[in-house]
């Protein structure tokens, strides 16, 4: 503590970039993105413009505005009400412990590449493997920011930044010695086809690939000066982000045909590839480490940044007052708790659906239509407080004065919209098995999902 008794400042202008890089910059959605080939990069481009770039913009302006912990809840109460800022917070939660199992599906199948390839199919191996490490990150946040900063930092150096730039060098590096490539590299590939557009599913993925940025607002009131610190991390992990993303999906579709791509194990298998080529396969329990490493550090800065803001919005009367409750280092433990229950209850899909892709792709469409939701909601805000309440001082203002805002706003809302549209249509690739299941599977969760919070919320305002 503070001389004056508040807490200290523990977040850097570096750590706040890391947090962010360690949030979305994530090596899990490589294999997805390059099941395009050289047409994701337009994919990408489509979804800068659509919903990343807006999606910075916002966050810089919103955050500068209210430097303090709760981010999208504050923004959205301050806008739109207690009420829909709780349905907000919520669904920024819900997603996320929706996304927890295909997280640590990835990581465990990582490890069983290293161990025993054969793993990978074990459903049993992938239940007990994602259930405990996932109660050990658990147990990590809840000793404060200082330490689950540190492994966030940790994790996005040498988990996520490392693998990514190494296979962008071995891919150049292949291009330049001419090796074969599985993908065609012209400007007429650059396009997607008019035959390939039943694969539009995919695009949901890739935006949802760029979700986060608005992750790391819940920690404001942890950064050293917030104002300056905050919209300069945004930029200098928004493009860290976007090109690490592009370049190191492009290098896993030039040595991996379409065909034989795993959206689990995809990574790995690009890198197998490239160390058998360059005679470096003593390489491969390395990078494996270093995956696990990473993507354990993604999920720890998710599990406890829209705990903390759900926690906010308790406070607030949003949630039974059981679930005001923080520790001496200000974690919500029993925020983490519910959330552990939840995921593990959702874990044992892994065990009903007939094969580990369908399962996987099922709760990633399922988690990004509701991440989508949460940004429909959060340009709405944007819009309502730069209108609303522009004598709040902010040291971001989004270009263009309020015909830019309503410009960003307005094409980020749809972008969100038509990329829900598509995140319907489960992708030809995958067998998802009967598709009215499927459908009605989706449908009738995020419809759950949507209710549950009301519900959540009447009960508190009885007590």
């Amino acid at each position: 503590m503070s001389e004056q008794g508040q807490p200290r400042k523990t977040l850097s202008f570096f750590q706040l970039a890391m947090i962010n890089i360690i949030a979305v910059d994530s090596l899990r959605s490589l294999p997805i993105s390059a099941e395009y080939g050289l047409a994701l990069v337009f994919f990408y481009l489509v979804a800068a413009v659509f919903f990343f770039l807006p999606s910075i913009l916002i966050t810089a302006e919103l955050a500068t505005a209210y430097p303090t912990t709760g981010g999208i809840y504050i923004w959205v109460r301050e806008a739109f009400g207690s009420k829909m800022g709780f349905l907000v917070i919520w669904f920024q939660w819900i997603y996320n412990v929706v996304w927890y199992p295909t997280a640590m599906a990835f990581i465990a199948a990582s490890i069983a590449y290293l161990i025993n390839p054969a793993l990978v199919d074990d459903k049993l191996y992938l239940l007990v493997t994602t259930i405990s490490l996932f109660w050990l990150i658990t147990l990590l946040n809840c000793f404060g920011m200082r330490i689950s900063s540190l492994f966030s930092t940790l994790g996005a150096l040498f988990g996520t930044l490392i693998p990514m730039m190494l296979i962008i060098t071995l891919g150049i590096v292949w291009l330049c010695l001419g090796k074969p490539i599985q993908t065609a590299l012209s400007w007429y590939a650059f396009f997607p086809h008019i035959a390939e557009l039943k694969n539009l599913a995919f695009l949901s993925a890739v935006i949802f690939s760029l979700i986060g940025m608005e992750m790391s607002a819940v920690h404001a009131g942890d950064v050293k000066n917030p104002k300056s610190a905050y919209p300069k991390a945004l930029w200098v992990s928004g493009g860290i982000i976007f090109f690490s993303l592009v370049l190191a999906s492009v290098a896993v579709a030039i040595v991996i045909p379409r065909s034989k791509l795993n959206l689990v194990t995809g990574l790995l298998q690009a890198f197998t590839v490239f160390f058998g080529a360059y005679h470096l396969k003593w390489l491969i329990p390395v990078i494996v480490l270093l995956i696990v490493v990473g993507s354990l550090s993604g999920v720890a800065a998710w599990i406890i940044g829209p705990s903390k803001g759900l926690a906010v919005a308790a406070e607030d009367g949003g949630l039974p007052k059981l679930f005001q409750f923080r520790n001496k280092q200000g974690t919500p433990i029993p925020m983490l708790i519910l959330q552990g229950i939840i995921f593990t209850a959702l874990c044992t899909v892994f065990l009903f659906i007939p094969t580990i892709s369908g399962s996987y792709w099922l709760l990633s469409a399922m988690t990004a239509q509701l991440g989508l939701l949460v940004y429909v909601i959060l340009f709405a805000t944007a819009l309502k407080l730069h209108y609303g309440k522009p004598h709040v001082k902010r040291s971001f203002r989004v270009p263009g004065g309020r015909a830019g805002m309503l410009l960003v706003t307005f094409v980020g809302i749809i972008g969100c919209l038509l990329a829900m549209a598509v995140g319907f249509l489960p992708p030809s690739q995958i067998q998802i098995g009967n598709m009215f299941k499927y459908e009605s599977i989706l449908i009738s969760s995020i419809v759950l999902f949507s209710i549950l919070p009301f519900l959540l919320y009447r009960r508190a305002g009885s007590q």
